[in-house]
């Protein structure tokens, strides 16, 4: 490690306003905790409206950004960074409001061969829902807001009766809804940590759907390091998930999200988290720890790669 920003201030940027707040909390502690630990400057920052008031007063010549949701993930705050002329983690403004924006994210997946659950798009700012129920829609499906995380106000829905009650759900977090066929099937991520695919894991929810309190309830899942699917579809995704971290321009890591079906092992691409989960029992440092990466060394290298993407640094 060069240790580039050690007689640097660092900034942990946590928290902020969007409802995967206390996640974000819980994360940017144990980044800070992380760093304090390898000898760096470090200040923790609660991404409120006064941001950058506080960027300023810190005086933070690097952040590491540990934000989800809208305002930290999408874009909106690397933008800010940008701005400032504060070098920060992770992916720039372009990837990461690609990656939160669901719908856009899989036309581009199309656009590059990837297989998709098939999906109808509900934009309450240019049509009426109930002229959209009268569609035909095969069940089940899954309906989701477009610019959400943590499977807030996603919901599977069976039958047409109930699919009213879950749009309207997800519009409370975003006016553009996906309703995706629900593919039945092992779900399986992939984390690229600056290009190269990590170990793959298996998430398998002992309530049967991967929701917000099966991720963040202590003993709701079981993670499966490798994932139990054969070496020719490990491969397979993992070409996937690097082909789409350089299609999108990612950098530093991401987590990509894929279904995996059980009959033929075709797996479904779903997602790209730009700011993955951070705390030590998080995915992304699951399978850091498999290759021999410690939290603490992970920390430190996603760090490392801390950069402006417009211009140069001043």
């Amino acid at each position: 490690m060069s240790g580039k920003w050690k007689n640097k201030k660092v900034g942990v940027l946590m928290g902020g306003i969007s409802k995967e707040r206390e996640i974000s909390l819980r994360g940017g502690k144990a980044v800070y905790e992380a760093l304090s630990r390898k000898g760096y400057d470090v200040v923790a920052i609660d991404c409120d409206w006064k941001a950058v008031d506080r960027l300023k007063t810190e005086k933070v010549e690097a952040a590491f950004i540990v934000l989800h949701g809208p305002y930290g993930e999408d874009g909106c705050i690397q933008g800010l960074l940008e701005w400032l002329r504060i070098p920060y983690t992770g992916s720039g403004v372009l990837a990461s409001a690609l990656a939160m924006d669901k719908a856009v994210l899989n036309s581009l997946g199309r656009d590059l061969g990837l297989t998709l659950p098939k999906e109808t798009i509900f934009d309450a700012r240019h049509e009426n829902l109930d002229e959209f129920l009268l569609k035909q829609v095969g069940f089940p499906v899954i309906v989701k807001p477009s610019r959400e995380g943590s499977t807030i106000n996603v919901t599977i829905v069976k039958k047409k009766d109930h699919l009213e009650n879950a749009i309207t759900q997800a519009l409370k977090s975003d006016c553009k809804v996906l309703i995706e066929e629900f593919i039945q099937g092992k779900e399986v991520t992939v984390a690229v940590l600056n290009g190269k695919a990590l170990p793959s894991i298996e998430i398998v929810p002992k309530s049967g759907f991967y929701d917000f309190q099966s991720k963040y309830t202590k003993g709701m899942t079981d993670y499966i390091l490798p994932a139990r699917v054969s070496k020719h579809c490990i491969e397979k995704i993992n070409e996937i998930s690097e082909r789409i971290f350089k299609a999108i321009d990612c950098e530093g890591v991401v987590r990509v999200d894929f279904i995996v079906k059980e009959i033929d092992e075709k797996p479904y691409f779903l997602e790209v988290n730009t700011i993955p989960g951070m705390t030590e029992t998080s995915l992304v440092p699951k399978a850091a720890a498999h290759t021999g990466v410690s939290f603490d060394d992970l920390c430190e290298r996603i760090l490392e790669g801390a950069n402006l993407k417009y211009g140069t640094e001043k």
